[in-house]
């Protein structure tokens, strides 16, 4: 009998195990370049939860301070043309946004789907304070791309456009 209950306690715990790994997607983050990717910057854990999608950053090498960070329409983070010049990470598309609302207004609001909570570097450029994208399925993300901007983001459109978070400084695909 005692064997018989080891076994089955076995069985159930990979079975738990399994099921916490189903719900999670790790993805590489990398520096994007005119050229293309560059150096890898740490991961992101994206964990479904009751609450939304529970994003854990182990990332490193960014300036201080607040940085933008969306889910992006196309899941590629190369360069793209725009105005004559090579563009990092804009083969990411737009923030993704399948109700075509074409508004910016955060992750607690009916704007683009794509707009995350801030990410937060410290003094040494680390980044692993979780954040909760409470509108965000797991299933959203796959074969997307996830970018953080090089600045912070105000979640409107004014004074500039997107929040305001600039450049694409990094960015990882979600595979499907």
């Amino acid at each position: 009998m005692k064997k018989v209950s080891s076994i089955l306690c076995a069985i159930l715990l990979a079975t738990l195990i399994g099921a916490v790994q189903a719900d999670q997607i790790v993805i590489e983050m990398r520096y994007v370049t005119a050229d293309g990717t560059g150096e890898k910057i740490g991961t992101l854990t994206a964990s479904e939860t009751l609450y939304g999608t529970l994003f854990t950053p182990e990332l490193s090498g960014l300036a201080p301070g607040l940085h933008g960070f969306h889910l992006h329409a196309e899941g590629q983070c190369g360069p793209k043309e725009k105005e004559g010049r090579k563009v990092p990470g804009l083969a990411a598309g737009g923030h993704y946004d399948p109700e075509d609302t074409g508004a910016h207004k955060g992750p607690f609001s009916n704007g683009h789907l794509g707009d995350l909570p801030a990410l937060y570097a410290d003094q040494s450029g680390k980044v692993d304070h979780p954040v909760l994208a409470p509108r965000v399925q797991l299933n959203d993300l796959k074969g997307r791309a996830l970018v953080i901007h090089a600045g912070g983001d105000n979640y409107a459109d004014s004074p500039q456009a997107l929040g305001g978070g600039g450049a694409r400084i990094a960015c990882g695909v979600v595979d499907n």
